[in-house]
């Protein structure tokens, strides 16, 4: 395929490294705002204030669209669900193999113990990531969310004096130094501890899942689609 990067930050100059060594496609785009591009797949490692006319111009070219950028609003998510309508989409808040594997388990997990349990999810990543929570944190959120029928409440970080809600969720972000991603769900219950994990050692597992993502959301067709409908 030829794949145009939107984007020119660290992340999709790794991804288009990636794309290089591999040999089997071709960058036919790199930029930050795409005008006169054109290829068959783009890859979207932006920033969330540059998406709405990344979706724009993705569906005036008719050209697949994988968005791995996170952090952005309420109506930018409608305006993707919209142009779903027009081209496939694949909206991942995590590219990698691994964190999309530790999904299914934590929704096999929770399904179980969310009774006798207390859930707390733990990200860790660079000083320089903007959003806190991360996408990845919240996705992770969502899985469990899915698997408890009772209503839940999150609670972010932690602060005062009162007791911990048996509903509640707790949601913490680290930030420090160059720490690529670093996600834990435990599951505190009377006695015993359960702890899921998830590191990445470096970014070049978000370049080749993306790839490979990028790959499979081709042959799709239109729709808006997840990691859970790619793996």
């Amino acid at each position: 395929m030829n794949i145009i990067i939107h984007g020119t930050g660290t992340m999709s100059k790794i991804v288009a490294d990636t794309i290089k060594e591999n040999g089997k496609h071709q960058v036919s785009g790199f930029a930050d705002e795409l005008s006169d591009e054109n290829g068959e797949m783009i890859i979207d490692f932006s920033h969330y204030s540059r998406l709405e006319n990344l979706l724009d111009f993705a569906v005036e070219k008719n050209i697949p669209l994988l968005i791995a950028t996170t952090g952005y609003s309420d109506e930018i998510l409608r305006k993707i669900e919209k142009s779903s309508e027009k081209i496939p989409i694949l909206l991942s808040s995590n590219t990698s193999l691994g964190v999309n594997i530790m999904v299914k388990v934590l929704e096999s997990i929770t399904e179980v113990l969310h009774d006798n349990f207390d859930i707390e999810i733990v990200e860790k990543h660079h000083n320089k990531k903007l959003d806190s929570p991360s996408g990845t944190a919240k996705t992770l959120l969502n899985a469990i969310k899915k698997q408890i029928p009772y209503e839940t409440t999150e609670e972010y970080g932690r602060e005062g004096n009162k007791q911990r809600d048996k509903n509640q969720i707790g949601i913490h972000a680290i930030r420090g130094g160059t720490v690529v991603g670093e996600h834990s769900v435990f599951y505190y219950g009377e006695d015993e501890i359960l702890e899921i994990k998830h590191t990445a050692l470096s970014k070049k597992i978000f370049a080749k899942g993306a790839i490979k993502s990028a790959e499979i959301l081709a042959a799709k067709e239109v729709g808006l689609y997840y990691m859970k409908n790619i793996i």
